[in-house]
C-alpha cells in the first residue's frame, strides 16, 4: 500500500560535481525523509540519473506547488530535467490485445488483486475475442477491425480512446498489428510492446515451429517502448529460460507465453513507479 504522502522525485542533468547533493542537501533542509534512492553516472554520454522517494518527515500535508518553487532554482543551475509525481498516483492505462489473451489475463489479474496500481480505463481490440473478458471485469472494450486499407481509419479510432481516457500508458499485450510511425510518435514514451526473444532468427508466422527445428536452447521474451524501428524500441526489461530437445513446438510457445506475461507485467511495473529514464535508443532502469 502506498503512503499517501510520499513522493517520487526523478532527474537527469549533466555528469557534474554535486548532482546527488544539489537533490538530496535540498530534501534534508527541508525536513524530508528519504526512504529510496537510485542514480547512475552514464560516463560515456556524460548524462547523470537520480530517482528518489521521500516523505514529510513532520505531520502536514505535502505542498506540491512550495516544493516546486522552491526546488526549480537550485534544479536550473544544474540543467536538471525533473518530474515530480506522488506514489499514490495510479496512472490510467489502455490495453490493445489482439486474439491471444495470455499477457491481458495476466495484467487484469494483477490489477484485479491490488499488486498492479493502474487504472484500466478500457481495452482496445482489432478482434471480438476478448470482450468477454472485459465486460467481466467491467472495462470498456472498443473493437476496431483492421485492414490495410483502413489502418489510418483505425488508428484514428484507437487515438481517440487514448485521448478521451487521457491515458498515461498504452500497453501492447500482444497487439498482432504494426503501427504507423504517426502513431509510433504520439506514443512515443509512453507505450510498451512484448514479443517473443526469438527475434531475429525466427521471424514471422509460427515460430516456435521454426525453433524446434534449429534445435533451440532458450526461450525468451523482450519489452520495449513502441518505436518506429519495428520490435526495436528502447528496451525495458527481458526474460529467459533454458529448454532442451524434449520441448516440441507446443511446449515451447507455453513456456514463451509464460515468460511474455512476467516480462511484460516487470515492464509496466517499473514504469508506473517511475523508475525508467528513456535515454537516446535505450533505457535507464533503476529496479527495486
Amino acid at each position: 500500500m502506498s503512503d499517501s504522502q510520499t513522493q517520487i522525485i526523478t532527474a537527469s542533468c549533466p555528469s557534474r560535481l554535486g548532482t546527488v547533493d544539489v537533490l538530496t542537501r535540498f530534501l534534508y533542509d527541508n525536513a524530508y525523509y528519504i526512504t529510496e534512492i537510485h542514480s547512475f553516472d552514464d560516463t560515456q554520454s556524460g548524462r547523470f540519473f537520480i530517482r528518489v522517494a521521500f516523505r514529510p518527515n513532520e505531520a502536514g500535508e505535502f505542498d506540491r506547488q512550495q516544493f516546486i518553487d522552491s526546488f526549480t532554482p537550485a534544479a536550473d543551475k544544474f540543467e536538471m530535467d525533473w518530474q515530480l509525481v506522488a506514489e499514490s498516483y495510479r496512472p490510467k492505462v489502455v490495453i490493445m490485445v489482439s486474439k491471444q489473451d495470455h499477457c491481458l489475463n495476466d495484467l487484469l489479474y494483477r490489477w484485479r488483486i491490488g499488486s498492479l496500481a493502474i487504472d484500466i480505463k478500457a481495452i482496445i481490440s482489432n478482434h471480438p475475442d476478448c470482450e468477454g473478458l472485459a465486460k467481466w471485469h467491467n472495462i470498456p472494450y472498443y473493437h476496431f477491425p483492421i485492414t490495410a486499407e483502413t489502418k489510418p481509419q483505425q488508428e484514428a479510432q484507437v487515438w481517440n480512446v487514448v485521448q478521451e481516457q487521457d491515458a498515461d500508458l498504452v500497453v501492447l499485450a500482444r497487439y498482432m498489428q504494426v503501427l504507423s510511425n504517426d502513431m509510433c510518435k504520439k506514443l512515443s514514451g509512453k507505450a510498451i510492446n512484448i514479443h517473443h526473444s526469438l527475434l531475429p532468427g525466427f521471424k514471422g508466422a509460427r515460430p516456435y515451429h521454426q525453433a524446434y527445428q534449429k534445435g533451440i536452447k532458450l526461450v525468451g521474451a523482450t519489452a520495449h517502448y513502441v518505436s518506429e524501428d519495428l520490435d526495436e524500441g528502447p528496451i525495458i526489461t527481458q526474460g529467459v529460460e533454458t529448454v532442451d530437445h524434449g520441448y516440441l513446438p507446443e511446449d515451447l510457445a507455453a513456456k514463451g507465453r509464460d515468460i511474455e506475461c512476467l516480462t511484460l507485467a516487470r515492464a509496466v511495473q517499473n514504469h508506473i513507479e517511475n523508475r525508467i529514464f528513456l535515454h537516446g535508443e535505450k533505457t535507464v532502469v533503476f529496479t527495486k
